[in-house]
C-alpha cells in the first residue's frame, strides 16, 4: 500500500495511507483541492494536553482530488453508526449519501444495520440501501436511522462481509472505541491484500477525540445542556436556599460542563473528572456551598457523569460492551450527602436535580453543527474516492483535514485545566476546591 510523502512532525507521523496511484479523471466540474496540499498549525496543550510547549504540525487538507483511484460507476460504498446517539449522525449520514450520488454518480450506498453486529450473519440483520430519496429529511431527527450498538466484533468476520457484499468504501461513524476498530478492520484488509478503503467521522459528545477540537454534535450538546443550567437556576433562585444539581455527560472529560457553565455563567461550581475534589475541609466543596447560599440564597452545580469519582466505594465496577468501566453515580452521591451535611447542621435548603443527559444526546443537530457535519460527509467521500484509508476527517482551526486513525486513537483528550478554557471557568464561578 503506498503513502503520500508528508514530513513526521516531531515523531507524530501524519502521513495519510492511500490504496494505490491515482488513475481516474475526477468528474467533478470544479476541484478545490488538487493535490496533496498541507495546511500547518500550532498545537498546543489545550488540544493535546500533552504538549507542554507549542509545536507546528503539518495535516493533509480535505477536499476533492483531480484523479481518483476508484471508478465511480463501479464502486459501492457502506456506512455504519457505532456507539452512543450524537446529535448529527442522520446529518452525517445523509451528506455521505448525497455527495456520493450527486458528485460521483456511484451505483449503491448500503447502511449497515446496528453497529458493527451487521457484519455479523449471526445476528440476522439485513442491510438498507440508502439512496438521495430514502435519506431526505433525516436530518430533521436525532439518532440514527441506521441503529447503532456497542462492543467488538471480529475484524476478520467484517472484512469477509465486506468481501460478500463487494464494497469498495466503509465509512465508520464512531466514537474512540470505534476509531480503534476500524484501524482493526484495516489492518485485517492489509493482511488480506484487499484494496477497501476504511474512513472514519469521529463522533462523540464527551469532545474527547485526540486531535479533534470539537466533534460533531457537541455545540448541539452545550446548548441543550446550558438550557438545562437555566432551568436548575430558575429553580434554585426561587426559593430560599436553593440548590440545583444537573448532571451533564463527560465520562473522562468535562467539556460539555465546563462550556455549558460558560455559555450560561449562572453556574457556582463545575464537577469535571480531570479535577479532583473534597466534601469537606478548607478547600472543600460543603464549605464552600453553604458560603455561596448565606452570599446569594442560592446555588447551581454542574456535574459531569465521571466527576468524584475516588469519593465513591466501586471496587468492582463492571464495564459495559465497549470496555468502558461503569461510572459510579456521582449527582446521586452529592444529593446523598448534601442532604445528611444541611440537615446535620440545621440549614434549611432545597434541592433540585436535572439529568438531561439521554436528551441532550438524542436531539436533531443545530444549525451550526448541521452545517459541520455537511462538510465532515462531503470531505469523507472525496477521500474515499481518491483512495484516502486508515484515516478520519476533521477540522482544525478553519480547516478540514485528514487524520491517521493511529493519530486519533493514542489517547483520549481529556480537558485541560491550565488551559484558558478552565481558567475561565474558575474566573466565572469563583470556585476555589
Amino acid at each position: 500500500m503506498d503513502s503520500c510523502e508528508l514530513t513526521p512532525n516531531a515523531g507524530y507521523d501524519t502521513r495519510v495511507p492511500v490504496l494505490g496511484s491515482r488513475e481516474i479523471v475526477s468528474p467533478l466540474p470544479c476541484v478545490a483541492a488538487s493535490e496533496e496540499r498541507q495546511a500547518v498549525f500550532t498545537i498546543d496543550e489545550e488540544l493535546v494536553d500533552e504538549f507542554v510547549t507549542p509545536r507546528s504540525m503539518s495535516f493533509e487538507l480535505a477536499g476533492p482530488r483531480n484523479r481518483l483511484y476508484f471508478d465511480p460507476g463501479k464502486t459501492k460504498c457502506a456506512i455504519v453508526t457505532c456507539g452512543g446517539l450524537c446529535p448529527g449522525i442522520n446529518d452525517v449520514i445523509r451528506a455521505i449519501v448525497m455527495t456520493a450520488f450527486n458528485a460521483y454518480r456511484v451505483p449503491a450506498v448500503l447502511g449497515i444495520r446496528y453497529g458493527l453486529q451487521g457484519f455479523i450473519p449471526s445476528y440476522g440483520y439485513g442491510v438498507l440501501e440508502l439512496t438521495p430519496r430514502l435519506v431526505e429529511g433525516i436530518q430533521e431527527f436525532g439518532g440514527t436511522i441506521l441503529g447503532t450498538s456497542r462492543g467488538p466484533q471480529c475484524p476478520s468476520e467484517i472484512v469477509a462481509a465486506l468481501e460478500r457484499l463487494n464494497i469498495s468504501v466503509l465509512f465508520i461513524i464512531g466514537g474512540d472505541g470505534t476509531m480503534k476498530a476500524a484501524a482493526s478492520i484495516r489492518e485485517e484488509i492489509d493482511k488480506r491484500g484487499k484494496r477497501i478503503s476504511i474512513i472514519g467521522i469521529p463522533k462523540t459528545i464527551d469532545n474527547d477525540i485526540n486531535f479533534v477540537p470539537h466533534s460533531f454534535g457537541f455545540e448541539t450538546a452545550v446548548d441543550k445542556a446550558a438550557d438545562a443550567i437555566r432551568c436548575a437556576h430558575v429553580e434554585a433562585a426561587s426559593v430560599f436556599n436553593g440548590i440545583g444539581i444537573v448532571k451533564l455527560m463527560g465520562r473522562e472529560s468535562g467539556f460539555i460542563a465546563a462550556n455549558a457553565a460558560l455559555s450560561m455563567r449562572e453556574t457556582d461550581f463545575v464537577l469535571v473528572p480531570e479535577v479532583p475534589f473534597a466534601l469537606e475541609g478548607e478547600r472543600g466543596l460543603f464549605p464552600a456551598l453553604e458560603q455561596r447560599l448565606a452570599a446569594h440564597g442560592h446555588a447551581v452545580l454542574a456535574v459531569a457523569e465521571g466527576a468524584g469519582q475516588d469519593l465513591l466505594s466501586c471496587p468492582d465496577t463492571p464495564c459495559d460492551a465497549s470496555g468502558n468501566k461503569a461510572l459510579g453515580d456521582i449527582s446521586g452521591f452529592l444529593r446523598t450527602r448534601i442532604a445528611a451535611h444541611f440537615s446535620a447542621r440545621s440549614i434549611p435548603y432545597y434541592l433540585k436535580y436535572i439529568d438531561p443527559s439521554y436528551t441532550i444526546r438524542s436531539v436533531p443537530a443545530n444549525a451550526n453543527d448541521r452545517l459541520y457535519c455537511g462538510f465532515l460527509g462531503q470531505h469523507a467521500v472525496h477521500a474515499a474516492m481518491s483512495g484516502k484509508t486508515g484515516m478520519v476527517v476533521a477540522k482544525i482551526m478553519d480547516k478540514f483535514v485528514h487524520l491517521p486513525l493511529e493519530l486519533v486513537t493514542r489517547k483520549r483528550r481529556t480537558l485541560n485545566t491550565h488551559s484558558d478554557l478552565w481558567q475561565s471557568v474558575l474566573e466565572t464561578t469563583g470556585q476555589h476546591l
